[in-house]
């Protein structure tokens, strides 16, 4: 029994030293200024992609902050799959008040893969001018130093530079939640997993040179997983280069979510992960609070430790990881507080839902995973 009380305590603190260390990452992260490891990348012409599909709040938006960066030499190409989708009016709209850029409507679709982002992008990445090519959803909003600050992240090993986003202005719970799960949570557990040499691609932005791809197969190589970030991580590593992830991420702007709607992406990137890497899938069921919480109060009815203790140490967990929010300027809230709670109570599910059905919607499509395989 006293062993079992040891352990417990132990673990516990194990997992606490872990979440102090992760949010001391992301702090020390902000404050760093990295230096481009290699010359006269801002000469360089720069392709941008932005895959759209659909209307959503914010989209006007985070369209038109692609026609406002700061690269001398750049050409935008939006990626629609039909004529007939709702955002082709918009993007007509923005291309014409920004007639100087370089841009490109490009329609259709090409059913290399069962991802309909990628079928999306495919002519995109054909038409590009540039050996320089980032893939940029279109609800993530883009920074004018965006290209110097993923320049600054490509060294002589880089084969992919990718960054997670960061919700921000959440309007209502659910994007609170939403904002919960995205940034003190998975993007601190990327930016530590990048700090300690093992960044993973992160769909939101990818920025590629084209000879990395193309000798990989070419865009086609991006459907050997369901998620496309999941195979450029794969494509990159097997070449012997390294994925890595700018100094901070790119933000989000969430507005007003549907707890549905939160809840089914998190679970089609928890399947995903398992789907696509399976041995870091596992420990995920200890990187939340819910884990170490239930180990200190089992420790603390066996009498191991006080219940002050206990208190002590949940105020610890919690403190660290709201210092950090507030430090880097991510949303905080009272709202934002319950919104973390919640989220710690929801990721025990979230994990097992991973090992529900092999399936999962994704804009009007269904997606049988264990049929999809290129």
């Amino acid at each position: 029994m006293i062993l079992l009380r040891d352990v417990l305590v132990y673990f516990a603190v194990a997992c606490l030293v872990i979440q102090v260390v992760t949010c001391i990452v992301v702090a020390c992260r902000y404050l760093w200024h990295p230096k481009g490891g290699v010359h006269n990348l801002r000469q360089q012409g720069v392709t941008v992609l932005r895959p759209v599909a659909g209307l959503e709040k914010n989209l006007e938006r985070t369209l038109r902050s692609a026609f406002e960066l700061d690269h001398p030499k750049i050409e935008v190409i939006f990626c629609v799959a039909s004529a007939d989708d709702p955002v082709v009016p918009l993007v007509k709209q923005i291309r014409a008040e920004y007639a100087d850029i370089s841009s490109l409507l490009l329609v259709g679709d090409e059913p290399v893969s069962f991802n309909p982002k990628l079928n999306n992008l495919v002519k995109g990445w054909k038409a590009a001018r540039y050996d320089w090519i980032i893939m940029a959803d279109s609800n993530l909003l883009l920074p004018k130093d965006y290209i110097a600050r993923l320049f600054d992240r490509w060294k002589r090993n880089t084969g992919l530079v990718a960054s997670p986003p960061v919700g921000t202005d959440p309007e209502n719970f659910a994007a609170d939640l939403e904002a919960a799960f995205l940034n003190s949570y998975q993007a601190r557990w990327q930016l530590f997993s990048d700090t300690v040499g093992k960044g993973f691609a992160q769909g939101k932005t990818m920025l590629w040179r084209y000879d990395v791809l193309a000798h990989a197969g070419g865009i086609n190589a991006l459907a050997e997983e369901l998620a496309e970030d999941a195979a450029a991580t794969k494509i990159v590593r097997r070449q012997g280069l390294k994925v890595n992830l700018t100094a901070m991420p790119f933000t989000m702007p969430l507005g007003v979510r549907e707890f549905r709607q939160v809840w089914d992406r998190q679970t089609r990137w928890a399947k995903l992960r398992r789907d696509s890497f399976p041995l870091f899938f596992y420990p995920e069921i200890f990187s939340g609070s819910f884990v170490p919480f239930g180990c200190m109060l089992a420790a603390v009815l066996l009498g191991a430790v006080s219940f002050a203790v206990f208190i002590s140490f949940i105020f610890t967990w919690y403190a660290v990881e709201f210092l950090v929010i507030i430090m880097v300027g991510w949303p905080v809230s009272v709202r934002h507080l319950k919104a973390v709670l919640l989220r710690d109570i929801l990721l025990p599910a979230l994990w097992f839902s991973a090992f529900g059905k092999k399936n999962y919607q994704w804009q009007g499509h269904k997606i049988e995973m264990h049929k999809n395989r290129r």
